[in-house]
């Protein structure tokens, strides 16, 4: 089942099926679930004047290849804003939590850039991908990861953190129309920022997600973006991590902040 037939899905009913070919060790690929839940939120709110603005995700437990159930309630539907809440659900219990505000655009006399600079990388054919095996989770299979500064992950480095290119796989998808559920499901591939330092295959997960989203999602599926993780702090088995998301223009389309379990 393809990301739009999952979408699709969503539309007509509460029910989903949990697509085959997105596990991430235990459980589904988290960016799977985000964006499933995003696009319930997009389809329920209904109004393509109003845009994402930020989205905060709870993992609550470990979701599994099986029947979900996706439900949606709008907590408020102000004239420029609206704020809903998306729950999805397995074996009658909340396994995911997403609310998001939906704005529209206003005139205002308040301009601010100060984004952060997008780095320098070399052209995505030129890195080296992140390797797809038996060792590395199933949803990996579903992009296109380009390594362009750090180490790999569980290689045991002296320092976090890392950045490069990125993008759908074509193998696997169609290209398309991108949109903010895409988004979700592209933007958590990387790894958490702390993993360079493990010394062998240990688990990390995130266990919060909050997205802000600057410039608009205007581009295509298979589009490349480019990526970098910067980590705050580290210690007692948690870790707190900032992200920047790109696009091939240099364009600052979103900023996402991550706590992440650690489990080394």
């Amino acid at each position: 089942m393809s990301l739009s037939q999952v979408f699709k899905a969503l539309e007509q009913n509460e029910w989903i099926d949990i697509p085959k070919g997105w596990l991430q060790g235990r459980t589904i690929y988290g960016g799977l679930i985000a964006s499933m839940m995003m696009h319930k939120a997009v389809v329920t709110i209904a109004d393509p004047e109003k845009h994402l603005l930020s989205t905060s995700v709870t993992f609550v437990g470990p979701v599994q290849e099986s029947q979900a159930r996706v439900t949606a309630e709008i907590l408020r539907q102000g004239k420029s804003v609206t704020t809903i809440e998306v729950r999805l659900w397995q074996d009658d219990a909340v396994q995911s939590i997403l609310i998001a505000s939906f704005g529209a655009q206003r005139e205002s006399a308040i301009q601010v850039h100060q984004e952060r600079t997008a780095p320098d990388y070399a052209a995505p054919e030129t890195l080296s991908m992140l390797p797809r095996h038996a060792a590395m989770p199933q949803c990996y299979e579903q992009f296109d990861v380009g390594w362009a500064e750090g180490r790999f992950p569980c290689t045991g480095s002296e320092k976090p953190d890392f950045g490069g290119w990125f993008r759908f796989n074509p193998e696997k998808h169609e290209n398309r129309v991108f949109t903010e559920a895409d988004l979700l499901a592209l933007m958590d591939i990387w790894p958490p920022g702390v993993l360079p330092m493990f010394k062998t295959l240990s688990p990390a997960s995130s266990l919060t997600w909050h997205v802000t989203c600057v410039h608009p999602v205007q581009h295509q599926l298979l589009d490349w973006f480019k990526y970098k993780v910067f980590t705050d702090f580290a210690s007692d088995g948690y870790a707190t991590e900032y992200a920047h998301l790109w696009d091939a223009e240099n364009r600052l389309i979103a900023i996402s902040r991550q706590t992440v379990t650690v489990f080394a």
